[in-house]
């Protein structure tokens, strides 16, 4: 599981001309799901998420999470994210989980953001073509990673 979180001033995702998320201050989360990805995975980046010191405190330092700045969580679906460019100039995705696997493991991991989230959490739409409009923040924006078996990074 691969999630690139943005810290955001405000963040919208429009699909067709219409708005289906959108959030003041928080964070945008692209987010992309690997083969063998598991619910251990997705409670670990959740809880990762949530518990960031991302955000100024009052003397400026990073050290204020999500509830402490009652922000919000964006999230949107990223199959990208698992794009290899080492071969060619064509992106190979087949790292990326197949959307039977995805779909499920992204409707889970909103649910879990859900529960643990101290403000709204939106969304995107799986695998619709989507616009994705952002104020960052900082900017401040990071790549966290957990694998398959458990492998953690970011």
């Amino acid at each position: 599981m691969r999630v690139v979180l943005q810290r955001v001033a405000e963040a919208s995702v429009v699909i067709d001309g219409q708005v289906s998320g959108t959030i003041d201050h928080g964070l945008l989360l692209l987010v992309g799901f690997t083969e063998g990805d598991t619910e251990e995975d997705l409670a670990w980046m959740a809880d990762k998420v949530v518990g960031l010191r991302v955000f100024n405190d009052a003397d400026g330092k990073m050290n204020d999470d999500l509830a402490q700045v009652d922000g919000s969580i964006l999230v949107v679906s990223q199959f990208t994210l698992y794009g290899d460019t080492r071969k060619g100039r064509r992106p190979s995705f087949v790292k990326a989980a197949h959307p039977d696997e995805a779909i499920p493991l992204y409707h889970r991991f909103v649910e879990l953001l859900e529960e643990r989230a101290p403000g709204d959490v939106e969304t995107g739409e799986f695998g619709a073509m989507m616009d994705v409009h952002l104020v960052n923040d900082g900017p401040v924006t990071l790549v966290l990673e957990r694998g398959p078996g458990g492998a953690a990074g970011g």
